[in-house]
């Protein structure tokens, strides 16, 4: 008897949502934020570390190491748009043959209703691609057990100062 009233609900049981799902305990939340990668002038955001013996010579920065300190925008204008934050980390020249970074930051939120919580993410930069995908790999805070991915998109780049604007686009679960 106990048998043939399980088989009637398994039906039920198979479709029913599960409790985060049910309580809403998953959001999505898409970002848009400008990055800033500073790397002339007198304070620089973006710090070269270390380089190996053929990164002076290659035409990618194969080999080369930069530790990150970048400002996070919400507009494109460094100097008149609202800070959202920092991203913190690193990318390392890993492209031999086409420049392409092996990206390895945190996004700070320091402004906002994210103020307090992180996104880090990881993955391939081909810099010099219209649009490059990174995995959204965790967070903190609001976006504890975040993932997701980032959609880069060059925004403006000075090939005279190596300055560069990246337009972020976030899409997160958490």
């Amino acid at each position: 008897m106990a048998a043939a009233a399980f088989l009637l609900l398994l039906p039920i049981l198979a479709v029913a949502p599960s409790a985060s799902a049910a309580s809403g305990g998953e959001k999505s939340t898409h970002i848009k934020l400008y990055w800033h990668d500073v790397v002339s002038g007198p304070s620089p955001t973006a710090v070269p570390v270390a380089r190996a013996a053929v990164t002076n010579t290659s035409k990618t920065a194969f080999g080369a190491v930069v530790v990150i300190d970048d400002p996070l925008t919400q507009g494109p204008n460094l100097k008149t748009s609202k800070p959202l934050g920092r991203a913190q980390g690193t990318y390392v020249g890993a492209g031999k043959d086409e420049l392409s970074l092996m990206m390895n930051m945190n996004f700070v939120f320091q402004a906002g209703k994210y103020n307090g919580s992180t996104i880090a993410i990881m993955g391939r930069n081909a810099a010099f691609n219209a649009v490059r995908e990174m995995a959204i790999v965790g967070g903190t805070g609001v976006f504890r057990m975040a993932r997701g991915y980032a959609q880069a998109r060059t925004h403006t780049l000075d090939l005279k100062t190596g300055d560069a604007t990246v337009e972020y686009n976030l899409y997160i679960k958490h």
